[in-house]
């Protein structure tokens, strides 16, 4: 699935980012606190969703691991915040108040038709996802290439409340 991404020239991947991100705008209503994970291998670039919606009124934040085997936390983001990188090499803010998003845009590895996404493995939006209350919105950001018939969800599995692609934004109750 990285891979697929990866083979995306610079100017297709800004493309189909930009189409992401208006339909990010036009599905959604600008939330309270908007969770958003930096952009990592070649995953798509929405983070011009979250200026344009910080704009509008809502605050930013990124998530962070504070254990191995917890759900992630989310410090508030702007322009000007440190970042550096965590032990997974991912831009992370290192210090600021702790959030809780009434929104996450989760980025996609893989997805399927039914709302349930591929990640890296660590299990980290899943525990987030399950132990948040209230729940936010999940919506997921990934590209069509990624697109799958099925990833065979387990029990713990979180579903998505939304899937955006450059095709368009689909909301799950809506399936």
């Amino acid at each position: 699935m990285v891979q697929r991404r990866a083979a995306l020239s610079e100017a297709e991947h800004a493309r189909l980012s930009a189409r992401m991100v208006e339909h990010l705008l036009g599905a959604l209503a600008v939330p309270r606190v908007v969770a958003f994970c930096w952009p990592i291998k070649h995953e798509p670039d929405v983070r011009e969703v979250v200026a344009r919606w910080a704009e509008a009124g809502a605050q930013a934040a990124l998530p962070v691991v504070v254990a191995e085997d917890a759900p992630l936390a989310f410090r508030i983001w702007t322009a000007d915040t440190p970042l550096e990188a965590d032990r997974y090499g991912i831009p992370t803010p290192v210090a600021g108040a702790f959030v809780q998003p009434d929104l996450i845009l989760l980025p996609l590895n893989g997805f399927d038709g039914d709302g349930y996404r591929l990640g890296y493995g660590g299990g980290y939006f899943d525990r987030t996802l399950a132990a948040l209350t209230p729940r936010p919105l999940a919506v997921g950001v990934g590209f069509e290439i990624n697109r799958l018939d099925s990833i065979r969800p387990e029990s713990h599995d979180q579903r998505l409340d939304w899937i955006v692609t450059e095709a368009g934004a689909v909301r799950m109750a809506d399936v």
